[in-house]
């Protein structure tokens, strides 16, 4: 829900808050969507869609829950709802762009990420 850090991971530009009715949005606006539910440091539910979603799509829902676990974290993510035609390049799209970049980040390494 950190802006900074969420951009630097994602490589692009991203508008958003942790308040629960607020509006986000993700790379340049392709992602778009309003908090419905948080809850610091451990969980996120928020509305999602994509720019190239049909107008009859309806809006995903996008789930993170935050597990302490000793020093670490395990962080759970559920993407439901995703039309059935867009299911493939979501899933590349949250390996390629958040998962992979995140892992590199936390590793020390140096973030690369295939182009948009």
């Amino acid at each position: 829900m950190n802006k900074k850090k969420h951009a630097l991971i994602a490589g692009a530009p991203v508008i958003i808050s942790s308040k629960v009715g607020s509006a986000f949005s993700a790379h340049g606006g392709y992602i778009t969507g309003t908090n419905i539910h948080t809850v610091k440091d451990r969980v996120i539910v928020q509305t999602w869609r994509a720019m190239d979603w049909t107008p009859e799509d309806p809006d995903s829902i996008f789930t993170i829950v935050l597990e302490p676990s000793g020093k670490d974290t395990i962080l759970h993510a559920i993407h439901s709802g995703v039309p059935d035609a867009k299911a493939e390049s979501i899933d590349k799209g949250w390996h390629d762009h958040y998962w992979k970049p995140w892992k590199q980040h936390l590793a020390g390494k140096k973030i690369k990420r295939p182009e948009m």
